[in-house]
This record gives C-alpha cells, structure tokens and sequence, in this order.
C-alpha cells in the first residue's frame, strides 16, 4: 500500500493555492489540522467550525477547493454537508476525517460524493500530501481502512455475488482491474501511467471506462465497488 507521505506533489499543483475549509467538532484535532494548513505556503486556510450549522454557513460564504470533514457533529450529519456540496454543484474535493472502526459512515460519505479518507491521527505531512492528491485526482485513503474495508466486503461477499455484479466484473477489462488495483493502493494518474509505461491520457481513458461500466462517478466510489465485486485484492 502507497505511503502518501512519499507522494511527489506536481508542480502544477504546487504552484496554485489550495484553499480548505475544517469541519470537526474537536478542538484540538481542529487546532491540529488549522495548524497544518496556515503552516503550509500552498495551502489557505479559509474557515473551520465544530459544528454542523457553522460549517454549513461558511459554505454559504465560502467555496473551498478542499472541504475536510468530521462525520459525527454534535448538531447534524457530516454526509449531508456533502450532499449540500453535491446539490450546490460546488467545485469542491471532498475528505472525511475520521476515526479508525466507522467503516460505515465512511461508505456512505463515498456514496454520497465523498474523495476520500483521512485517519485523524495522520501527521503534518500525510494531511498535506493528502490534499494534493485528492486535489490531483487521487483518491486517498488511510492504509489501514482500506485494508480493514477490503477484509470487511470480501467476507460480506463470500456466500452472495449478485447476477448484476457478475456481469459488471466481467465488462472490466485485464488492464482495467490492474488500473483499478493501482487507484485502489492512492496512485495518482501520472504515476499509474509512469509505472505501466503509458500516458497519463491513456490511463484517464481507462478510469473513465471504469466509471462508467461501474456506474459510478469518483474513484473512492470505483474502489468501493471494486472490492465489493472482487475486482480489487487484498495482499491477505
């Protein structure tokens, strides 16, 4: 599993100001992440707020192009910040804070739009790095979850495979799965391309035709499915 802290940031990212807004209702872990972003020189610090209700009013004044989000606030839902988001047709990457053993809240966040998944204990540099991938089109998520959400579906799905899932694993291609499998682990485009010796434009192609024969519209949602449908192995 791809450690984001390694994660090279391209210059392209590097070179605009990525603005973010914190929802998390505690304290010191909102002071932490602030910490991360004001210590940043390419990332802005917009807002952050401990509660549903504020957050859903800076979004009202705000559009961040990064919203982190804790899912259980004191005064409302996390998941409906982002269908807010959603419904806005706001431009903004969406990534959940949260901790390790919610594994159910975190997949309704990816079905609701949700890019990807952050532990709260991550360190400076693995925010950061985080951001810029979700933000270069990758899919972050915390080694640990995805190990513990792989273990979790495939167990879910050793007596059941549903007649429609049968024919979605079959339409995904030799390639597709292998490109799957590399989104699965947080590579981004251009490292998937690096690593298979093809254009970043073939693989945005491939990921494009994985969207579609999946039915779904983020890569948190393709990884989702594809352990869901077997089409993404666990190392164990």
């Amino acid at each position: 599993m791809m450690n984001l802290s390694s994660i090279n940031q391209p210059a392209e990212t590097m070179q605009k100001t990525t603005t973010v807004l914190i929802v998390e209702d505690d304290a010191s872990t909102r002071e932490r992440f602030s910490r991360v972003i004001t210590g940043h020189p390419q990332l802005e610090l917009l807002g952050n707020a401990g509660d549903f209700s504020t957050a859903s009013e800076l979004l009202q004044k705000y559009v961040p192009d990064v919203l982190l989000t804790d899912l259980d606030l004191p005064d409302g839902d996390g998941v409906d910040l982002i269908h807010e988001i959603k419904a806005r047709e706001l431009d903004t990457e969406i990534m959940v804070i949260s901790v390790f053993g919610d594994e159910r809240h975190v997949i309704r966040a990816i079905e609701a739009g949700a890019g990807g998944y952050l532990l709260k204990d991550g360190g400076a540099d693995q925010i950061a790095n985080a951001i810029f991938q979700l933000m270069n089109g990758g899919a972050p998520i915390s080694p640990a979850i995805a190990q513990h959400l792989l273990k979790r579906f495939r167990k879910s799905n050793e007596d059941i495979v549903e007649e429609s899932d049968e024919r979605a694993t079959e339409a995904i291609t030799k390639r597709e799965q292998e490109i799957l499998n590399f989104v699965s682990q947080g590579y981004t485009a251009q490292e998937i391309a690096e690593q298979n010796d093809i254009s970043r434009h073939t693989v945005n192609t491939h990921i494009r035709n994985i969207y579609s024969k999946l039915a779904v519209n983020t890569r948190a949602e393709a990884v989702m499915k594809g352990v869901q449908q077997g089409i993404i192995k666990s190392d164990k």
